[in-house]
């Protein structure tokens, strides 16, 4: 099963001093394999901005390196991604999903992927499917 990558997935393996660092790094270590992750344009924009502006751009430079030397994918966020994120910000007024968020969401549901590395809880309040009763998993859990 494919896994989508979040931003504090990434923060969280690259910073070892991030309270998530240790779960990160035994997760991803433990799941990595050949096809098993996959990311988005939009996320490992957020990441290395992140990445570069707390540990420096030498760090930032290392995460690009792991999803290159791993093959895993940077998927293209889609303009139809865009349009299903605009919907689902505004079907959710009472959360503060940012555009990142919005746009992973939508690009999980067109891809089939169910399961999110991430540490982040709008992974476990969004709702998809048929009257929005789907949840996405997230891990670790």
């Amino acid at each position: 099963m494919t896994i989508f990558v979040d931003t504090g997935a990434w923060y969280g393996v690259a910073d070892t001093s991030d309270r998530h660092h240790a779960a990160a790094s035994r997760f991803y270590l433990a799941e990595a394999a050949p096809g098993r992750f996959v990311t988005s344009d939009l996320v490992m924009a957020e990441a290395w901005t992140l990445i570069a502006s707390h540990l420096g751009r030498p760090a930032a430079v290392r995460f690009w390196e792991t999803l290159r030397d791993a093959r895993i994918p940077v998927l293209p966020v889609e303009a139809t991604d865009i349009e299903a994120a605009w919907h689902i910000a505004q079907g959710f007024p009472d959360q503060d999903f940012s555009f990142t968020d919005c746009t992973s969401f939508a690009l999980m549901e067109r891809l089939g992927v169910t399961e999110a590395f991430a540490f982040d809880r709008h992974f476990l309040v969004y709702r998809y499917g048929a009257n929005r009763q789907r949840a996405f998993r997230r891990r670790p859990s």
